[in-house]
């Protein structure tokens, strides 16, 4: 058990770390190369943030456990908004602009119908995997073409191109090593308490994997960039839904376990509407104060005890 313990905690650690040097040497490489800003906002520290996600799906998923994939996903998806923005908001008052509600919600909800559609037979297929991943790129080419302005951060670690080269390759390798190390120690997990991949998947993982925006998000509320957290979550929900639910179906096709339609796929969409009615409110000028944060902890907190319940009785 302690072996366990010390093994997820190490993969924990590394795939964070690979993961920042990952993002930072890619944003090197990009601007070593002259390519745009906003290209680098949209696209590479969206991708960077969902890396580990994606990642864990995939090496899961070539180890014969997609239920873990799946989980990690669903899983991320559900801590994002409900314990990333649950914390956000006890921090200080979450604002979210009239260009969040009109752009970066409706693309969360058509990925999340889009996927619905296509796994509601309870088969992720090759065709599937490659209609998911269409869109994402759809989805990038629209946000990078829409997006009027990409406001960054000043980069205090400006990087040679060779520097670059040399974090974005050592991060690739590092996200593999920690993937596989997390992919493992989270098997034996399951098996030692006899609960399925899905819920690990579901829980420990997705929780671990969902660090970097939890540090991206209380960074930015610190800073009263408060604007950076819900994007970050729903950027990353997006690339979810669309890119790491995928990638079980490009390596094999997948069942998919019942209780996703039943129990996990309906709390991810409740909770996105919840949010979308906290944001209504938020765009009236009211904002996401603590109570809003404190209620999206309540929901956090209780459906990992309804995931515990239901493991322990099943």
């Amino acid at each position: 058990m302690t072996t366990i313990i010390l093994g997820l905690l190490i993969g924990f650690a590394l795939l964070l770390w690979s993961a920042d040097r990952f993002v930072i040497g890619a944003v090197g490489l990009a601007k070593n190369l002259n390519i745009s800003p906003l290209v680098i906002g949209v696209v590479i520290i969206g991708f960077g943030t969902s890396a580990p996600e994606l990642l864990i799906s995939g090496v899961s998923a070539w180890h014969g456990n997609s239920g873990l994939a799946i989980g990690n996903a669903i899983g991320s998806n559900i801590t994002n908004i409900a314990l990333i923005l649950g914390v956000t908001a006890c921090l200080t008052p979450i604002i979210i602009s009239r260009q969040v509600m009109l752009r970066e919600f409706p693309l969360l909800f058509v990925a999340m119908g889009l996927a619905w559609f296509l796994l509601r037979d309870s088969i992720l297929s090759l065709t599937d995997a490659l209609i998911l991943l269409a869109a994402l790129v759809i989805v990038i080419g629209y946000l990078a073409t829409s997006s009027a302005s990409c406001k960054q951060e000043e980069d205090e670690q400006d990087c040679t191109i060779a520097k670059s080269l040399l974090w974005t390759i050592l991060g690739l390798v590092l996200l593999l090593i920690s993937s596989n190390i997390l992919v493992s120690y989270s098997v034996k997990l399951a098996q030692l308490f006899g609960i399925s991949d899905l819920v690990i998947g579901l829980t420990i993982v997705a929780i671990g994997t969902s660090l970097p925006e939890l540090a991206a998000s209380v960074t930015g509320a610190l800073k009263l960039h408060t604007d950076l957290a819900i994007g970050n979550v729903l950027g990353s929900n997006i690339f979810n839904t669309l890119g790491v639910i995928s990638v079980p179906g490009l390596i094999n096709a997948y069942t998919i376990p019942s209780e996703v339609f039943t129990r996990d796929f309906p709390i991810m969409v409740g909770l996105t509407v919840f949010l979308l009615g906290l944001a209504y409110f938020t765009h009236k000028g009211k904002g996401m104060h603590r109570a809003s944060g404190i209620l999206l902890l309540i929901c956090f907190i209780g459906y990992q005890i309804a995931l515990y319940i239901q493991s322990v009785q099943s």
